[in-house]
């Protein structure tokens, strides 16, 4: 599934699976299972078992790990 900028702005307070957010962010699904393990990541909600995210805290979550160089951690 591909996500341009005038869908995602459309869509911003959707609710994407595990599955669909890893797609946004170009990622492993296992990689998101990870960082929720330990507590990194994007913040994501659960209804009961189901882990959802929201792509707006998917894309605050990408303008928070914006880097201008590699030296910065």
């Amino acid at each position: 599934m591909a996500y341009n900028t005038q869908q995602t702005t459309e869509i911003s307070d959707s609710f994407l699976t595990r599955t669909q957010a890893a797609e946004f962010l170009n990622l492993k699904r296992c990689t998101l299972e990870a960082w929720a393990i330990r507590g990194d990541g994007p913040a994501f909600v659960k209804f009961g078992r189901a882990v959802r995210y929201r792509v707006s805290d998917l894309e605050a979550y990408v303008k928070q790990q914006t880097r201008s160089n590699t030296i910065e951690s």
